[in-house]
């Protein structure tokens, strides 16, 4: 029996080394080039071809590479397996330093300096005022975020789909919690799980509820938003600025206007990276979970989408 890693656009060479000490008899295979699909009963994937696990007749259970499943569960002949997640709590810390770094890049005005600079033009300002900030999200990353905001003495609100109880904050959820949520917020930050009720929920509705001048950061997924919207908030001064480490199409493409507007920040969707050991820890306990047909860790809730 064998895993399959189905982890297209990607050098799979440490993984795979990686996984082959943890589970020294279980061959590893890379998809496209799996020469014994019959054989496969574990795959680990990340933003599988559609098709792929469908094609495996075997297959037992399905390892997500990340924390994100939406990708796994858009493919239509995805076969009804169990699937499980990671849960790093280095990705959370590495989550919470990228916001900590976008917030100070704010506070600081590092924005307006940077085309200053390209301007030739000294012009010192003071710091942004910056005292609220609304997480949207609030799982395991957005709780994450919001208690080290809080605790560096920002007031903090959060909104969920269902309602949460958490130390330091006032928590939202519902409709009419979201509109309550942002309304003060300087920043608002979207640490939202892509599902149906949220692809596309930050809309023009959505930006004309925020405070005028407030800024926005989507670490979650490019789907969530909008991008008519967003740029039409930030053209009309509705946004100050935004921050985007996740896009609807990824790579984004060079034409996308996103990556010419003077209020955006691109980063290419580094917020949180994975860390290889600890991932190779979780599929190689899983892929003996379901070899003996135990539950996985982490499972994913189909009727949630996460």
């Amino acid at each position: 029996m064998s895993i399959a890693l189905i982890i297209p656009d990607r050098k799979l060479d440490d993984l795979q080394q990686q996984l082959a000490l943890a589970l020294a008899d279980t061959p590893i295979e890379i998809w496209p080039d799996i020469r014994k699909p019959d054989e496969v009963e574990f795959a680990v994937v990340w933003k599988q071809p559609h098709g792929s696990l469908a094609a495996l007749p075997n297959l037992k259970a399905v390892q997500c590479f990340g924390a994100g499943v939406d990708a796994i569960l858009s493919d239509p002949t995805l076969p009804a397996l169990p699937i499980a997640r990671i849960v790093d709590p280095g990705l959370t810390q590495t989550m919470v330093r990228y916001l900590d770094g976008v917030v100070s890049h704010y506070r600081l005005r590092l924005d307006l300096f940077s085309a200053l600079q390209q301007q030739a033009l000294w012009q010192p300002k003071s710091p942004r005022r910056i005292a609220h900030i609304c997480v949207l999200g609030l799982g395991e990353l957005g709780a994450a975020a919001a208690a080290h905001f809080a605790g560096l003495g920002y007031q903090v609100t959060g909104w969920a789909r269902t309602a949460k109880q958490f130390d330091n904050m006032q928590c939202y959820s519902g409709a009419a919690g979201l509109v309550a949520a942002v309304a003060q917020a300087d920043i608002v930050i979207c640490l939202l799980p892509l599902t149906p009720a949220t692809e596309s929920l930050l809309d023009s509705a959505f930006f004309g509820q925020l405070k005028a001048g407030a800024i926005f950061i989507n670490v979650a997924r490019g789907a969530i938003v909008d991008d008519t919207a967003l740029l039409a908030a930030l053209d009309s001064g509705q946004l100050q600025a935004a921050c985007l480490d996740v896009f609807r199409q990824e790579p984004l493409p060079p034409e996308h206007p996103f990556w010419q507007h003077p209020a955006i920040l691109v980063t290419p969707h580094v917020s949180a990276v994975t860390n290889v050991a600890t991932v190779v820890e979780q599929i190689a306990d899983n892929y003996r979970r379901s070899q003996r047909g135990a539950p996985l860790c982490n499972p994913v809730d189909l009727s949630r989408g996460y």
